[in-house]
């Protein structure tokens, strides 16, 4: 029976270790998070833009919807 250390090759994952550069490593985390900030600022942009589009052509709809309806003061009050 085989020990879990004989069968993993502490060697290879000693080799791999030694190759990942701390300086390196950190420039990767730190433009992996500018990144992630970008796209979160442009999607913030992008859907506060839509909101505001939409509201202005609702608020617009609305108001030549009032338009069209005339009310005539005193017309149809029973008398």
């Amino acid at each position: 029976m085989t020990t879990w250390l004989e069968r993993v090759s502490t060697e290879e994952i000693t080799r791999q270790a030694r190759e990942i550069h701390p300086a390196r490593t950190v420039l990767t985390w730190l433009a992996g998070l500018l990144f992630g900030l970008g796209w979160v600022a442009y999607k913030t942009v992008a859907v506060g833009w839509l909101v505001c589009a939409w509201s202005f052509v609702a608020v617009r709809e609305g108001w030549r919807e009032a338009g069209k309806s005339r009310v005539s003061r005193g017309a149809g009050r029973p008398g």
